[in-house]
Formats: structure tokens, sequence, C-alpha cells
């Protein structure tokens, strides 16, 4: 489970590195692809798989499925890290979640999202009023608090 925030820079060649806490987990190898938000996904090879398995097993009869599917099938990227921690990430992806400088890997249990400083600051503000809300709407799927 990936768990936390930490903040890194993206160099002038798109290379950045990978928090040594996500490392192990993630092996030498593994899949980026675009998010929801306007983040990057990254996804362990085992977890991907799964994720692509679900995918594939979806009603492509309807249409916001198959652009869902397309969405991250098409964007996804096999990545290795270096030896000095860091992955490239391919431009496509910088330029779809605005990667310039800071950056920020939150890990969100099975997968890590990668995020531009700016858009972190955007959409991880929380209004903890809000968040009664939230907890109200998601116990209403069988999660307590």
């Amino acid at each position: 489970m990936f768990l936390g925030e930490y903040n890194h820079s993206i160099d002038t060649k798109g290379r950045l590195i990978v928090p040594a806490k996500f490392r192990e987990a993630l092996g030498e190898e593994f899949v980026v692809t675009k998010g929801l938000d306007g983040c990057l996904y990254i996804y362990p090879n085992e977890e991907w798989k799964e994720f692509e398995k679900k995918l594939s097993e979806l009603p492509m009869g309807k249409s916001d499925i198959r652009k869902m599917v397309r969405f991250f099938l098409s964007a996804a990227a096999q990545v290795e890290i270096d030896k000095m921690g860091r992955i490239l990430i391919p431009n496509t992806h910088r330029t779809f979640a605005g990667l310039e400088k800071d950056v920020v890997f939150a890990g969100v249990g099975k997968k890590i999202e990668i995020w531009s400083r700016e858009k972190w600051d955007a959409t991880a503000t929380f209004d903890y009023e809000d968040m009664d809300e939230v907890a109200e709407n998601l116990s209403d799927l069988g999660i307590e608090f």
C-alpha cells in the first residue's frame, strides 16, 4: 500500500526521482498512465494487470466505457527506474499533467499519483466541513470512519 506525500522536482529532460519509500514496492519497472483530475497514475505491474483485466471485462458497447478504456490504456507507458532512482516521464504525460518543476507524489493505496505542485495545491485542499458529507456518502458504500 502506498501512503504519504513527497515533494520532488522534475528536470528539463523529464527525469523524476521516485521517493525511496515507493521504490521497493514498485520494483524496477512499472506503468505510468494519465490519471483523473489532471494527474498521472503509477501502478506496480501486478496492480496494473488487475486494473487492465477489470477494464477488459467492461461492456464495450457503451461509448463512455470505450472512452475511459482508451484514456487509460492508450496512455500507458512502461517505465524503468535508473541507478539514480529516477524515471523518465514521457513528454505527452508531462504536458497532460502540467509537470514543469515542482512535483508531488501522493500515495493513494494501490497506486501513486503524480501532480504538479500547482494542481496539487488547488485540488488537495480539503474543506473539512465538507468531509462530513463525504463521509456520509461513503458510509452508503459500507465504509465507516
